[in-house]
C-alpha cells in the first residue's frame, strides 16, 4: 500500500495536486472569454473553445491514472513473482512429501499464469522451471516405476504426464534463455558449440534445469526416436554448465552426469571410471548435505557391473543418512531415501544373482 500511495503523491506533484489542477482549467476557460467581443455571433464559439482546453486536460488526467494504474499492476506482479521465485526454499526443507505434492499443482499454475503476465521475470522463469522439474521427476516418474508392478496402466499414465511436463519445463528454461539471447535457440540448433560460448556463469541454474528438462522428455519418450536427434543440444547446455561452475547446487551437476555416463555416446573413457569421477567430485561439494550420489551410483555403476554388494552399501548408505541434518535439503532427501528403499526392495530384479549361487539342477 506504500508504494501506491507513493506513486499517486508523486502524479499529484506533477500537475500541482487536485485544487490546482481545477484552478488550471477555470484559469483557461477564462482565458479564452477574456479578449474583446465581436458580436453574439461568436459567442458559441467562444464557449467550443473554453470547453475544448478543459475536455484535453480531462483526456490527459485519465492517461496519466491509466498508466499509472498499469505501472503499479505491473510493480505488484514483480512483487509476486519475487516472493514466488524464492518459494523453492519454504518446500526444499520440508518433512512431509505428501503436503508437496498437493500443494506444488497449485503453486506451478500461479507461476504459469503471472509468467504469461511478465515474461520477462528471469528469477519467476527459472523457478517455474526447476519446479516442474521436479514435480515430474519426484512425483509422476519415480511414482510410475512404483506402480508398475501392481498397476502397469496407471503407470504409464504417470509417464505419459511427467513427459509432457519436462516438455513444459523445457521450454520455459529455453523461452529464458532465448529472452537474454536473442536467437540463442536457432543457433543451438545448427551450432551447439558455438551457442554455448554465449553463456555466463549466470546462466548455471536455467542451464541445468533446462537440461535436466530436455534430458527426462528424452527419457521417457522412447516410443518417439526422432527426439533422440535433440541430445546434442541437451549435452552441450549441461556441459557448458558443468564448464562454468561444477559446484554449483551442491555438486548437482556431477550428480546428472553419474547416471548420464552409461547412456552418452561417443566418449573414450569406460563410462564406470566416469561415473566414478562425477561420483567422488558430487560427494566432495555435497559436504554432507546430500545423499542423492549414493543413490545415482546405485543405480548406474552398481546396476551396470552386477555388483550386488556395492550395490547394497550405497543404498545403506542413504537409507543410513540423517535428513534432518542438514534442513535445507530436507525434501530432495527424503525422495531419495524412498527411492533406495524401493531400489533395495526390487535388488533380485535388477541383479541377477550369480552362477555359483544358483541351484544346481540334477
Amino acid at each position: 500500500m506504500l508504494k501506491i500511495r507513493d506513486s499517486v503523491v508523486s502524479v499529484a506533484s506533477v500537475d500541482g495536486g487536485p485544487h490546482h489542477a481545477s484552478r488550471v482549467r477555470v484559469t483557461l476557460a477564462k482565458g479564452m472569454s477574456a479578449g474583446p467581443h465581436h458580436g453574439d455571433a461568436c459567442r458559441p464559439c467562444e464557449k467550443s473553445s473554453a470547453r475544448r482546453p478543459t475536455f484535453l486536460m480531462g483526456i490527459l488526467v485519465a492517461m496519466i491514472f491509466f498508466l499509472m494504474g498499469c505501472s503499479v499492476k505491473k510493480m505488484a506482479m514483480r512483487q509476486v513473482g519475487d516472493a514466488l521465485a524464492g518459494t523453492g526454499s519454504t518446500f526444499s526443507s520440508e518433512n512431509d512429501p505428501e503436503l508437496v505434492r498437493e500443494a506444488l499443482p497449485f503453486s506451478l499454475k500461479l507461476m504459469e499464469g503471472l509468467l504469461s503476465e511478465i515474461p520477462d521475470h528471469q528469477g519467476l522463469r527459472l523457478a517455474t522451471t526447476s519446479a516442474y522439474v521436479q514435480y515430474a521427476y519426484a512425483f509422476l516418474q519415480l511414482d510410475a516405476d512404483i506402480l508398475d508392478d501392481t498397476d502397469f496402466e496407471a503407470a504409464q499414465a504417470l509417464r505419459k504426464r511427467a513427459v509432457n511436463l519436462f516438455k513444459r519445463a523445457r521450454d520455459y528454461g529455453l523461452r529464458g534463455l532465448e529472452i537474454r539471447l536473442p536467437g540463442f535457440y536457432h543457433q543451438l540448433q545448427s551450432s551447439p558449440e558455438k551457442a554455448i560460448e554465449r553463456l555466463q556463469v549466470e546462466d548455471v541454474p536455467i542451464l541445468y534445469w533446462t537440461s535436466a528438462a530436455w534430458a527426462g522428455w528424452i527419457n521417457l519418450s522412447k516410443e518417439h526416436p526422432d527426439r533422440i536427434a535433440e541430445i546434442p543440444m541437451m549435452e552441450a547446455l549441461m556441459d557448458r554448465a558443468l564448464a562454468l561452475d561444477d559446484a554449483w547446487n551442491d555438486g548437482a551437476i556431477h550428480n546428472f552426469m553419474i547416471t548420464y555416463a552409461f547412456v552418452r555416446q561417443g566418449v573414450e573413457q569406460e563410462p564406470v571410471k566416469v561415473a566414478t569421477y562425477h561420483y567422488r567430485m558430487a560427494m566432495e561439494y555435497a559436504q554432507g548435505r546430500q545423499l542423492g550420489p549414493h543413490v545415482a551410483m546405485a543405480e548406474s555403476v552398481a546396476i551396470q557391473t552386477q555388483d550386488s554388494p556395492l550395490f547394497r552399501e550405497l543404498l545403506g548408505k542413504a537409507l543410513a543418512f540423517d535428513v534432518d541434518a542438514c534442513p535445507e535439503t530436507r525434501l530432495v532427501n527424503l525422495l531419495m531415501q524412498r527411492r533406495a528403499q524401493w531400489l533395495l526392495d526390487h535388488e533380485d530384479d535388477l541383479i541377477l544373482p550369480d552362477l555359483e549361487d544358483l541351484p544346481v539342477i540334477e
